[in-house]
């Protein structure tokens, strides 16, 4: 059974560890960090699936744009550009996220310690910026659940911290289909002060019709030591995006025209957003042994979203019309304490926090025509009100982890944390046939999780880890109901899983190897019913199970050159048959032991390169993912497809300025391929392709004051 075949795997690297324990630890490769709610750990240390990838090799000879350039040496997620920015990226870990059709669901997104993921579980990435990014970790497994709900995986992105004299530096990059981003960054560090200041646009043509975007970010960050050793930190953060929704095609029209759009251009499908937040951050020492961290934040989202509904489908005095509007404020506070005590004269770590989350959100819609419904007059432009409602959602949530070192060579981990999150909607829209559907719904569940650790040996550590998490329906995913009438979903349940993982992380005299076998096994899935038109409703579906092995390896050597191997078997399947959409009919049943729509079971990442400090240097990547099912029927699939990549770029340092300048080319054999697809598309528009080869040059230059 692959089960068995993957747990081998796991022995085997155990096995390897165990013949090398006498070497010393890779000098090649240096130590870092990441962080948890008890402070800054090595990876190697922490008891479960954690990887950093550093903000240097995110720009290192790529566009700049997108996580996904970037991420694809971490096994257990799986990122997609859909090349469609009105849509976001496609995100999941271990599975979880897999259903979005937009936006990032079941994981939880920070930058610089602010959630990304709103308290409903709903996130985005697109005020990420990849310019100034110091660093992004990535979080799998059991303890995930200790961020709250819908933490399936945790994904967070850290802002550089400004050192020594100012630095300002410009960078710019042009690519295949009319594409271009520009940014410049100014960083240093005087006296008590440190800050890092960065502004970028980025444009695209699009590769497909009517996939036209433009973005454009700022982003801040301010330090401030305090006479009393305690640190301030400042963030904020700006994002405006305009992009053109090209949709999804059918097998049909996929194969007669990938870049084709019709559907569209008739729509004009499009996507404005505009978004500004602020946090700020305090860290303080009580004492030798205990600190206190406050961090508190804010922001505002407005979006308005122009969809593809025919008018004949808004004739119903039910409907909620094809263009939505939704403006958003947000905010919330973490306050934690930690200490360094000693349990039965042995190290023992505590953290104990409260967060709180609060999201107000005013939800409008309108009809995307004008005149009647039988003869509109235009299409794609703002027409009659037919939604109004305000909505709120809040969480309260305390937790507590603890770490004990009971021996030299065990480490136990625990933690709870008490995830409480209420929605509620008033109704501001009560006309004729329209009824008072305002409504509240409370969802609540605690979720312990645990491990141990045994380090072996110097180079070899082995570790368990169980632990419990929930995900509750988001608010899209409660805006709309299966049967036409208005008001929010509220016989939407929030799903539970349970998931159980054991790993091995093995310092060879090549490198760094991380093993790790696990299973999830999930009840009331939430899962997509209907999916029209760009407008999707929900249901539970029973039982899931996923199952996967995951192995990475990390190798650098003296002379500079870098590899990278990144795998990840994941099976995912539905045990419970349900019917989609419901209730049921003819050919609507989904049988026990059909595969999750999103996820390819298999994954495969390789980079090999020469990156020397100054000089050329030059690499070579490949990316394969086996085939995607499309829907929960498993009637519709994206092959698979492996892709190559090839760069070489120039690095050089005079006196006081740094040069850059790189040119890669991206599907290097030009394949044709779907990058990715819409789960359960009602109309069977599941696929979205990927473009054919593509060039990108980039150059960059920054001057030390």
């Amino acid at each position: 059974m692959k089960f068995r075949v993957a747990t081998a795997g796991l022995l085997a690297a155990a096995s390897c560890a165990a013949q090398t324990q006498d070497a010393p630890p890779a000098p090649t490769l240096r130590e870092i960090t990441v962080s948890t709610p008890r402070g800054e750990a090595r990876p190697f240390d922490v008891p479960g699936s954690v990887d950093r990838v550093e903000g240097s090799e995110m720009r290192d000879a790529r566009l700049g744009v997108n996580l996904s350039e970037s991420l694809g040496t971490v096994p257990g997620l799986q990122v997609q550009n859909r090349q469609n920015y009105a849509q976001d990226l496609q995100l999941s870990i271990r599975g979880f996220g897999a259903r979005s059709t937009f936006g990032v669901r079941g994981v939880r997104l920070y930058v610089d310690g602010i959630p990304a993921t709103l308290p409903d579980g709903q996130g985005q990435t697109s005020n990420i910026d990849i310019g100034s990014a110091d660093r992004v970790e990535i979080l799998r497994g059991p303890f995930s659940a200790l961020y709250g709900n819908s933490s399936g995986g945790v994904v967070q992105v850290f802002t550089e911290e400004g050192e020594g004299p100012p630095t300002l530096g410009f960078s710019a990059a042009g690519s295949s289909f009319g594409t271009w981003r520009v940014g410049s960054k100014l960083g240093g560090s005087s006296g008590a002060v440190d800050y890092t200041l960065s502004a970028s646009r980025f444009h695209t043509d699009g590769w497909r019709e009517h996939s036209a975007a433009d973005r454009e970010i700022q982003n801040g960050k301010l330090g401030f030591r305090l006479d009393d050793g305690s640190k301030l930190m400042l963030v904020f953060n700006s994002v405006h995006i305009y992009a053109q929704d090209p949709l999804g095609l059918s097998a049909e029209q996929y194969a007669l025209n990938p870049r084709g759009a019709d559907l569209a251009t008739q729509f004009d499908t499009r996507k404005t957003v505009d978004q500004q937040q602020l946090g700020l951050t305090y860290e303080r020492r009580i004492d030798a042994r205990s600190a206190l961290r406050l961090m508190v934040y804010g922001g505002q989202r407005s979006t308005v979203q122009f969809q593809s509904i025919p008018p004949s489908a808004q004739s119903s005095p039910l409907h909620a019309g094809g263009v939505i509007d939704l403006a958003r404020d947000y905010g919330g506070l973490d306050l934690r304490w930690s200490a360094n005590l000693q349990l039965a004269d042995r190290p023992f770590d505590l953290v104990a926090g409260l967060a709180y989350d609060n999201l107000r959100e005013q939800r409008r819609g309108f009809e995307n025509f004008l005149g009647r419904a039988a003869a509109p007059m235009a299409l794609g432009v703002e027409g009659r009100l037919r939604r109004d409602e305000r909505n709120e959602v809040r969480n309260l949530d305390p937790y507590v982890q603890g770490s004990w070192r009971f021996a030299d060579a065990w480490t136990l981990e625990a933690g709870v944390r008490r995830s409480n999150v209420r929605f509620s909607s008033h109704d501001r829209y009560i006309l004729g046939p329209n009824r008072d559907d305002s409504g509240s719904a409370r969802y609540g569940k605690t979720l312990p999780v645990a491990s141990l650790r045994y380090q072996a040996t110097p180079g070899l550590a082995l570790y368990a880890s169980a632990g419990r998490g929930f995900e509750t329906p988001t608010l899209n995913e409660l805006s709309y109901r299966a049967d036409g009438i208005g008001g929010l979903n509220f016989g939407l349940q929030p799903s539970v899983n349970t998931s159980v993982e054991v790993g091995a992380k093995a310092r060879l005299a090549v490198g760094l190897l991380t093993a790790a076998l696990f299973e999830t096994r999930t009840r009331d899935e939430i899962v997509t019913n209907t999916n029209v038109g760009g407008r999707a409703t929900f249901q539970n579906a029973g039982r899931t199970r996923r199952d996967g092995f995951e192995l990475a390896w990390q190798h650098e050597t003296a002379d500079h050159w870098r590899t990278q191997l990144a795998y990840t078997w994941l099976d995912a399947r539905y045990r419970d048959a349900f019917c989609s959409p419901s209730p049921c009919g003819t050919g609507t049943t989904v049988a026990a032991g059909n595969r999750i729509p999103g996820i390819a079971e298999h994954a495969f990442f390789a980079s090999f390169g020469w990156a020397p400090p100054e000089g050329w240097r030059a690499g070579a990547e490949i990316r394969a993912l086996s085939h995607i099912a499309a829907n929960d029927r498993n009637t519709a699939e994206a092959r698979g497809y492996a892709v190559a990549a090839l760069y070489t770029g120039y690095v050089r340092r005079w006196a006081r300025w740094d040069f850059n300048a790189f040119l890669r080319v991206d599907n290097l054999f030009d394949r044709r391929y779907i990058g990715s697809v819409i789960v359960n598309e009602g109309n069977a528009r599941y696929f979205e392709p990927a473009p054919g080869r593509s060039w990108t040059l980039g150059m960059g230059a920054a001057y030390r004051f």
